[in-house]
């Protein structure tokens, strides 16, 4: 059943939906599923292949259907053996633990991060997630809606991680 206020111009008919179209900007419920999915929501791949990821896909909750927030939600889920790109850019983001395990490459060490641990990245910061376990690794990321694009870390950033002894993998040859 369906309530509206028409002096007041809102509805409480939640069934009205998402939004239909870029600049479409309405409220909208993406309904969670089995299996981390949302209705609504398409699953994509994580970026271009280049080989500097493997086995990573993307959900854009919020961010890609003309709402004016001004940041973006996204669920990634990175399957056992698979990682993101090693990579730096100016922008900060936020990273939420949703399903299984993970370790992440933060602050130039490596940090196992679980449900609902919630990391922040600064900054200019050398960062990759990567799955090293038996389950799939999955987790919100919230960034700026307008940022800039990632940058692959140098040689140099790269072996100074290697050094500190972390597992960088991925990386662009010199």
């Amino acid at each position: 059943m369906s309530e509206k206020n028409e002096s007041a111009g809102f509805s409480c008919d939640w069934s009205a939906g998402k939004p239909s179209a870029p600049g479409d900007n309405r409220s909208a419920l993406y309904r969670f599923r089995e299996g981390f999915h949302w209705d609504g929501v398409e699953q994509q791949r994580y970026k271009t292949p280049d080989g500097s990821w493997m086995e990573v896909a993307r959900q854009v909750l919020i961010g890609e259907r003309g709402e004016s927030a001004r940041f973006d939600l996204r669920y990634f889920e990175i399957a056992p053996g698979g990682h993101s790109t090693l990579e730096v850019h100016d922008h900060e983001h936020v990273v939420i633990g949703l399903r299984g395990r993970g370790r992440t490459l933060l602050a130039g060490e490596m940090v196992e991060i679980g449900f609902l641990d919630t990391l922040y990245v600064c900054p200019e910061d050398p960062h990759q997630l990567l799955n090293p376990f038996d389950e799939p690794f999955g987790f919100f990321c919230i960034v700026n809606h307008e940022r800039d694009r990632p940058r692959p870390l140098n040689a140099q950033q790269a072996e100074a991680l290697r050094a500190r002894g972390c597992d960088v993998r991925g990386e662009e040859s010199p």
